[in-house]
């Protein structure tokens, strides 16, 4: 990691400085505006988030530009929020470097502004891409100097809209114990996993626990130090996994892969465009469905250097048209099977990505049955058919989840789906960092307008009461009538 000079601590308290300036020009956060609400006497957030990654961020500093209080709630401790520093293995992001990620059109809120303030032009010119645990280190800095209000800790554990449709109640399990918390309207910023889990195969079901783990699973790689290794997959974690298992002194590593060849494109970098950034969600449902499930079916190949970071290692083995057949015990290891010949190994990883699977997410146990997904709205020509797609919430305008079934679970609503599987309705708006402050610009601007029309009343009877005069009447002397004047 890039090493500050002496002066950066003064470097970094200008930026702060300069930004504090730019937030007082631009009334940032704006003026509250919000009634406050109440449930049996018990007090209302305006809004709820859970996660504090770059999402849950993102979503709070847009909210608050617009004077909106939010309160977010993370289970993790303070700096360690989102995968960067457990479950992120990749040595450097992979968005390109120039992307400014969450600033929400503010200069010195940049990652770049940021890094130059400490480390200088030169250093920034000569990076490649932003290492990952210095990312990490600019959302500790952004949430501090944006003064975002995050609880720690605190995992959510029920989410449960109110019968009355008035607000969602959430549950919690902190060090201090149980408690619960109500708001009118609840943010999920939950990540890439954010409504389900790992995508595990079930083959794996041969294996004992202790054999195999997901690539997203917490792990302590030097445990596979002189272990024979498999790896199932080729995207960018598998390639992050089977390097960290390498350099944490594997016996070897062998990628078994199902395809003939790895892709060489990113259809999704191709896609990015403000166009599709700001006109997806109105497109027609076949064109959402057409630009999704192709990108699905090409699949995106892994970073450059982090296949480099793989193949470097003479003991790394790329196994094409390699999909696992069967998987038996054997000893303290286990035989895989593939078409190419069986493999021994100690330990298995499978990298085979994430799902809508509501049952592994017991806090979802209220809503989970009416929430409306894409297989209720919409039937795709044969041949394109798409399970994650499928399985994907089918969103209104400011993310909000629809009912399967209108009227079955009232409040439902209130409950805005801002993470990964929001991609199909709205576009990746909610949790990559090339579009995340339009996505959450986006989300804060739906929930201002649902929010004015719900107060409507209040609002009204504000503009009635409003009195602050412009003009007191001693502006100016009324005229006389011309025949009156000399």
């Amino acid at each position: 990691m890039t090493t500050s000079d002496p002066a950066s601590s003064s470097s970094l308290a200008a930026l702060e400085a300069r930004l504090a300036q730019d937030l007082q020009c631009l009334g940032w956060p704006a003026r509250q505006w919000m009634p406050p609400r109440q449930a049996d006497d018990e007090p209302m957030l305006d809004v709820a988030i859970i996660g504090g990654g770059q999402a849950g961020l993102a979503a709070s500093v847009a909210l608050a530009q617009l004077g909106i209080r939010a309160v977010i709630f993370d289970r993790s401790p303070a700096g360690s929020e989102g995968p960067w520093a457990t479950t992120a293995r990749m040595e450097t992001l992979r968005s390109p470097k120039e992307l400014t990620g969450p600033a929400m059109g503010l200069p010195a809120l940049t990652f770049r502004a940021w890094f130059e303030a400490q480390f200088g032009l030169e250093a920034w010119t000569a990076m490649d891409k932003i290492p990952r645990l210095q990312w990490m280190d600019y959302l500790v800095w952004y949430r501090r100097v944006m003064d975002v209000d995050v609880r720690n800790d605190a995992a959510v554990t029920g989410i449960r809209p109110l019968p009355d449709a008035t607000g969602v109640r959430l549950d919690l399990r902190t060090p201090e114990g149980e408690s619960s918390v109500l708001a009118r309207r609840v943010v999920l910023a939950t990540g890439r996993d954010g409504l389900g889990g790992p995508a595990v195969p079930a083959f794996v079901n041969a294996l004992p626990r202790s054999k195999w783990a997901h690539s997203s699973d917490e792990m302590d790689y030097g445990r596979l130090k002189g272990l024979r290794v498999g790896v199932i997959g080729a995207g960018s974690s598998a390639m992050d996994s089977a390097a960290t298992a390498l350099e944490a002194g594997a016996h070897s590593v062998e990628l078994l892969i199902r395809r003939s060849d790895l892709p060489r494109v990113n259809k999704g970098k191709g896609a990015g465009v403000p166009g599709l950034t700001q006109g997806h969600y109105d497109l027609p449902d076949e064109l959402k469905w057409r630009i999704r499930h192709y990108i699905n079916v090409l699949n995106v190949p892994p970073p450059h250097g982090s296949t480099l970071r793989v193949s470097r290692h003479p003991n790394a083995f790329f196994n094409f048209g390699c999909p696992v057949l069967a998987i038996e015990p054997k000893g303290d290891g286990m035989v895989v099977s593939t078409p190419k010949g069986d493999f021994e190994f100690d330990f298995l990883i499978v990298s085979t990505g994430f799902k809508v699977d509501w049952p592994n997410r017991p806090e979802f146990d209220g809503i989970a049955a009416h929430v409306r997904t894409w297989k209720d709205r919409f039937v795709p020509a044969p041949g394109d058919e798409d399970q994650e797609l499928d399985d994907s919430p089918d969103l209104g305008p400011a993310f909000e989840f629809k009912e399967r079934a209108s009227g079955a679970c009232p409040g439902l609503g209130r409950i805005h789906c801002f993470c990964y599987p929001a991609a199909l309705s709205h576009g990746t708006v909610s949790g990559d960092i090339p579009a995340i402050s339009d996505g959450a610009k986006r989300l804060a601007s739906g929930i201002a307008s649902l929010f004015y029309r719900e107060d409507f009343d209040h609002h009204w009877a504000n503009l009635e009461e409003f009195a602050e005069p412009e003009l007191f009447g001693d502006e100016w002397t009324p005229a006389l009538p011309p025949k009156e004047r000399n």
